[in-house]
């Protein structure tokens, strides 16, 4: 079936032929016109809707394009023989990325998991299967996220939650595919979350307590104590006065690079020319340049990163009149077309 349209302006009659063609198809396949999962970009096919209002939505919202292989609306499943290492996505955006949302997890949830940047495509895999042959409405995925989301809102300790996995498992059909431990569950969505690591720092931002200082007890700089100070101005040893998060940044690429698409963009800025001597990307820039010339063993490899740093409202001093504590900081790659 043709699915152009889905990239097509939504105001185009391509676009329109095309909706009316995927809403015939989902009723003929699913014979149903009141529950039919939306693939708007906003219900990414999480919520059931009749003809009527998904079409609404897709010519509101837009269709997801990520969306390809139409499994919810009646279209046989594909398996891709290198879905395991290879997670293609469009534009950066998943149709699961939903799940990096609704999850909420604390800070000591993620344990040693996540680390292998394969195990994000089994997880893709996950959200293609059903929680029991034949569901429409769940897939694997959807249903583990809705699940913890109940533990995260009431407070539910991991027996609690594995024995209500156990209890899930016998109520729903044979063949199901309800993880029977609160292992399990971790092990399924922490795949989803990327490492970081927590480091000691002096409470006045002078050193991270790493490499050399590693076991001192105090600043050298400022000689203020690296422990919390607890009732009485007894200090807690073992209680950190400051932590920093650190996110590292190697497993995002090599997560980023399972893409082949996005592996052979690499090289892209190497291999384009720039169109009438106009400045389009960083590439065609004096800086750029200017780096090649003063590393040239690093520019004359096209497959090195080059990376940006940029934030926005960014006030370390309080000497803005902003409240917020938090900024966005985030980390650009310039080899990638815009």
């Amino acid at each position: 079936m043709d699915k152009s349209w889905m990239h097509s302006d939504r105001r185009s009659k391509a676009y329109e032929f095309g909706v009316e063609a995927f809403l015939n198809f989902a009723v003929e396949n699913l014979l149903t016109t009141t529950h039919i999962r939306c693939p708007c970009v906003k219900c990414v096919n999480l919520k059931l809707f009749g003809v009527g209002i998904i079409r609404d939505h897709v010519y509101f919202n837009g269709v997801d394009q990520s969306y390809k292989n139409w499994i919810f609306h009646g279209e046989p499943w594909e398996a891709t023989t290198n879905a395991s290492r290879n997670v293609e996505e469009d534009d950066g955006h998943s149709r699961y990325s939903f799940v990096s949302e609704e999850i909420d997890m604390d800070d000591n949830d993620f344990g040693d998991f996540g680390s292998d940047p394969y195990e994000f495509a089994n997880v893709i895999g996950d959200g293609d299967q059903p929680v029991y042959p034949g569901c429409r409405k769940y897939t694997k995925l959807s249903a583990l996220v809705k699940l913890y989301n109940l533990k995260a809102k009431h407070g539910m300790s991991d027996v609690c939650f594995t024995e209500l996995l156990i209890l899930q498992g016998d109520l729903l059909p044979e063949g199901n595919t309800i993880p029977t431990s609160m292992y399990e569950a971790k092990k399924t969505l922490c795949a989803l979350g990327l490492s970081y690591e927590k480091m000691h720092a002096c409470p006045n931002d002078c050193i991270l307590y790493r490499k050399e200082y590693e076991d001192s007890t105090n600043c050298p700089t400022c000689g203020i104590s690296r422990w919390k100070d607890g009732k009485d101005s007894i200090l807690k040893e073992g209680v950190p006065a400051k932590v920093v998060w650190y996110f590292p940044p190697i497993p995002r690429f090599k997560r980023m690079f399972q893409s082949h698409e996005i592996a052979k963009s690499l090289t892209w800025h190497a291999a384009r020319k720039s169109i009438d001597g106009q400045m389009s990307h960083p590439a065609d820039s004096p800086s750029w340049k200017l780096l090649d010339d003063k590393w040239p063993e690093f520019g004359n490899e096209p497959r090195n990163l080059r990376l940006a740093l940029s934030s926005d409202g960014f006030n370390p001093h309080s000497s803005l009149s902003s409240r917020y504590s938090c900024w966005p900081v985030i980390l650009v790659t310039y080899n990638l077309p815009p």
